[in-house]
């Protein structure tokens, strides 16, 4: 049989060819030569296609949830208005505490509900993006990204999780020129350094062995622990071999470094020494100069197969003392510039240390909206949810931050994006830079009410490219090439466009960037990549210049540019600058979660957590950036502002709330109430009230797919936090911003449980964090104690008013149950202790009130007397 070829030369439009062409060829090849046209024009099509879509929440969910939202406002304003027109005039200090407390928490409630008001989800296209960037058999036209992972102590953060990141990282899913992975180390300890040194060497061995077997997670320590069948889907005969090889090399890997953080633990009083016998540089954390280390790359950093691997560089910017450094963010700042001299990515994306990639694609998956012809130009940076390895199975303490990250942040994807929430993000770097989105003139509406509410993103808006605000539109550039003449760059910065020189002079650009021409030319690189006319032999000095402790002296860095300073929280700065000036953000959910870390699972160690989070929304409350008077000239939404004061003003709830926390307590010591006698018709709105908050809560399950558990949970740390770390975040803010104190609560271990599986859960260290919520604690059950004892000796009579007391007094207890285990409980039991104590305490609280029996006057007493057996 006779085998035919056809070669076909197609025009560059595939669907210009007519059927009569078709026709024309001979009938033996015309349905094969329609097959192929079909499967080009297929493909040709699905490339045109958006990277991603947003899926809508069902409006059978969200109808039924906005209605009762509407409801629950109504029928607030009803209760607010009986509760202010009917004071209670025996108890009126009581009564005017109280009504001032439910008016905070309806604004509270306010300012977090409406920013929910739009949820929506979002689906990414990975084929799609392959079949336009990453085809195969030709160079993929991806663009490059710049990963940044920040430590700082080594002793705190264990050398072999920030290892199992970086190799994580090595080994994605994604061109291997394309990525570049930083690790800043802002302690300069040379721990670390040499850990990177050994985790560089194991990564000639795991990639290979990543790539090969498509194997997920990609951090060994993860991986291997795995309690699942990890034969699943591997059909190559060699697999198990080459698995138990690779186990056997990764523990040899966790001994070398386990011995290097054992010779770490005390510090030679020489300093340490580097193999070559010289002084470390960074023996002086506070004082030593700026460090660069190349350990692989394009200069020839190959794995076991021969095959390239990505860049990876250590960093340990320059310190000296009387410099501002500006801890996580000043480091954040100077890998953006190292990163700009070296590489440049046209991305960046940042995560913590113990922020291991849970899924090899992530790179894609944020490329997706990156890359996209629509989004790309607004978007500033896409956010994932954080996940959480480690953490109990109750999660007692609110650790994953579900309600957050499930319900929260899709809210604020309908409307102007997501906040910033300081890892598992990647970054527009000319957003970073602090230029201005390329908008539409859609995008430029009024930003009207009706518009923020809704969210406004409507459909076909990348299909408008008349840009009409002149002012934005000269801000960039859409050229790929370099801007700079860079053939002497001694001589400065020249030859640059005449758009950009409309804008900036050569003085202004260094008193915006800093004093480094080769930086400030790579700033214009919006493609990303080295500027072709860079000398390379140059690059390592300059990348030393750019992360020396003076370089962003008179300069934007920290104003405007990069990782905004003012506060511990610089992750929310940061974000807010970016969306005032016109940004969306974009959260994306993959099914499988791009990023997993650690959480701290100990009762102290979450409430110092806590109490750092909520202490940098009180700086930036204090500061200029406050979200309720900065950025009303640029284009912020008005539901994107409300979430950004309630992100900013959460932390004072805890002074209305410990007061009404307390509140049951006193009305049972006392005897009154906060609430007069009211009719049936006022009774009503009470319970409208609490059926409001029930259906809201469970319509918000509904379309979010949260767990009542988790919202539970969720519910009892708002209570927990607030009465412990938001308030003293308060108090330390203020005398921090207004006084200048610097006040800090530090953690000791006191007592420790056997080892076991979350053993750290039952550790006790003490803070003064834990005294608010246990004297609330102790003042309800001493108020529960007093109040039952007192209708007991009063008669059947008082049983009715004690009973809306004890309801808000056991609301009280409820909450702070998970708080009551952490002091003192265990996972599956309640320690004996605790349940003599509690009997002894009421026992004695009981008698002494029946003895004391402060309610009754003393005439009353002496003429009542002993009635006898007639009684």
């Amino acid at each position: 049989m006779a085998h035919y070829f056809i070669f076909f030369k197609f025009p560059e439009n595939i669907k210009e060819w007519s059927h009569f062409q078709l026709c024309q060829t001979s009938i033996l090849f015309a349905p094969f030569a329609t097959w192929l046209i079909d499967s080009l024009c297929c493909r040709a099509d699905d490339a045109r296609q958006p990277l991603s879509r947003v899926v809508p929440i069902p409006s059978s969910h969200l109808t039924p949830y906005r209605v009762v939202i509407i409801l629950r406002l109504i029928i607030l304003g009803f209760f607010l208005q009986y509760r202010t027109t009917h004071p209670v005039k025996d108890a009126y200090p009581l009564w005017l505490t109280s009504v001032i407390c439910e008016i905070w928490f309806a604004l509270s409630w306010l300012l977090d509900q409406f920013p929910k008001w739009y949820p929506i989800n979002r689906e990414t296209f990975l084929e799609r993006l392959a079949l336009r960037y990453d085809r195969e058999g030709e160079p993929s036209q991806l663009a490059p990204i710049d990963v940044f992972v920040s430590t700082v102590d080594p002793l705190k953060e264990p050398p072999l999780v920030t290892a199992n990141t970086v190799l994580s990282i090595l080994a994605v899913d994604y061109p291997v020129d394309k990525v570049s992975c930083y690790v800043s180390d802002d302690g300069s300890a040379m721990l670390t350094f040499e850990a990177l040194s050994e985790t560089s060497e194991f990564a000639r061995k795991w990639v290979p062995f990543c790539k090969k077997h498509n194997i997920e997670p990609r951090a060994p320590e993860f991986y291997f622990a795995q309690k699942i069948d990890y034969l699943k889907d591997k059909i190559q005969p060699s697999f198990v071999k080459e698995r138990r090889a690779m186990k056997r090399e990764y523990e040899e890997f966790k001994i070398r470094i386990n011995a290097l953080v054992a010779k770490a633990q005390k510090t030679p009083e020489e300093g340490w020494t580097m193999q070559d016998g010289t002084p470390w540089p960074g023996n002086n954390p506070r004082d030593h100069p700026g460090m660069i280390q190349v350990f692989l790359g394009h200069s020839g950093g190959l794995d076991t197969d021969g095959n390239e691997l990505p860049r990876l560089v250590y960093v340990s910017r320059e310190k000296r003392p009387g410099f501002q450094h500006h801890k996580k963010a000043g480091a954040m700042n100077a890998l953006i510039r190292v990163s700009a001299v070296l590489t440049n990515g046209a991305y960046l994306l940042n995560v913590d240390c113990d922020h291991y990639f849970n899924n090899s694609k992530a790179l894609k998956e944020a490329m997706c909206f990156m890359m996209d012809p629509a989004l790309g130009k607004k978007t500033c940076y896409v956010q994932f949810p954080q996940r959480f390895d480690g953490i109990d199975l109750h999660d007692r303490y609110a650790n994953r931050n579900i309600v957050f990250f499930d319900i929260n942040l899709k809210g604020l994807d309908g409307v102007q994006g997501p906040v910033y929430v300081g890892t598992g993000c990647c970054f527009n770097r000319q957003a970073l830079y602090g230029y201005d989105p390329v908008l539409t003139e859609a995008d430029l509406e009024p930003n009207i009410i009706v518009k923020s509410c809704c969210g406004s993103r409507k459909k076909g808006r990348g299909g408008n490219k008349k840009y009409i605000d002149k002012k934005r539109q000269v801000k960039r550039t859409e050229s790929t090439i370099p801007i700079f003449n860079m053939e002497d760059i001694e001589e400065g910065v020249e030859g640059y466009d005449d758009e950009k020189s409309l804008l900036m002079s050569q003085k202004s650009l260094e008193k915006r960037f800093g004093q480094s021409p080769v930086f400030i030319a790579a700033t214009f690189m919006e493609q990303g990549g080295i500027p072709p006319s860079t000398n390379p032999a140059t690059l390592l000095k300059e990348a030393i210049h750019v992360i020396s402790c003076g370089y962003e002296d008179k300069t934007d860095w920290g104003k405007e540019i990069g990782w905004i300073y003012g506060s511990v929280t610089e992750d929310i700065l940061t974000g807010f600058k970016m969306h005032a000036r016109g940004w969306i953000s974009i959260y994306c959910m993959p099914p499988r979660p791009a990023f997993k870390g650690s959480a701290p699972i100990n009762l102290s160690d979450r409430l110092n957590q806590v109490l750092r989070w909520a202490l940098g929304s009180i700086e930036i409350l204090l500061s200029r950036h406050c979200p309720i008077w900065y950025g009303y000239n640029g284009r912020l939404k008005l539901l994107e502002r409300l979430a950004y004061i309630n992100t900013i003003v959460y932390p004072l709830t805890s002074i209305p709330l410990i007061a009404y926390c307390v509140l049951p307590a006193i009305c049972l010591l006392t005897g009154k109430f906060i609430i007069p006698e009211i009719s049936n018709f006022a009774s009503m709105w009470f319970i409208l009230l609490f059926v409001s908050i029930f259906a809201t809560g469970i319509l918000e399950l509904r379309w979010s797919g949260v767990s009542i558990e988790d919202w539970w949970r969720n519910e009892q740390f708002w209570v927990i936090g607030g009465t412990s770390a938001h308030l003293f975040a308060v108090f330390q803010g203020l005398l921090k911003v207004l006084a200048g104190i610097d006040t800090n609560f530090t953690v000791t271990s006191k007592a420790s449980d056997d080892d076991g599986d979350f053993a750290e859960l039952y550790v006790f260290k003490w803070t003064s964090l834990l005294i608010p919520p246990t004297t609330v604690l102790v003042v309800n059950l001493v108020g529960i104690v007093a109040g039952v004892s007192y209708a007991i000796n009063s008669g059947y009579q008082s049983w009715g008013p004690l009973f809306g007391k004890l309801f808000f007094a056991i609301w009280v207890i409820v909450h702070l149950y998970p708080f009551l285990k952490g002091l003192l409980g265990r996972q599956n039991r309640t320690p004996t202790i605790v349940i003599v104590w509690s009997i002894l305490l009421a026992s004695i609280f009981s008698l002494l009130w029946v003895r004391i029996d402060p309610f009754t006057s003393s005439t009353t007493k002496a003429t009542s007397g002993q009635c006898g057996i007639n009684c």
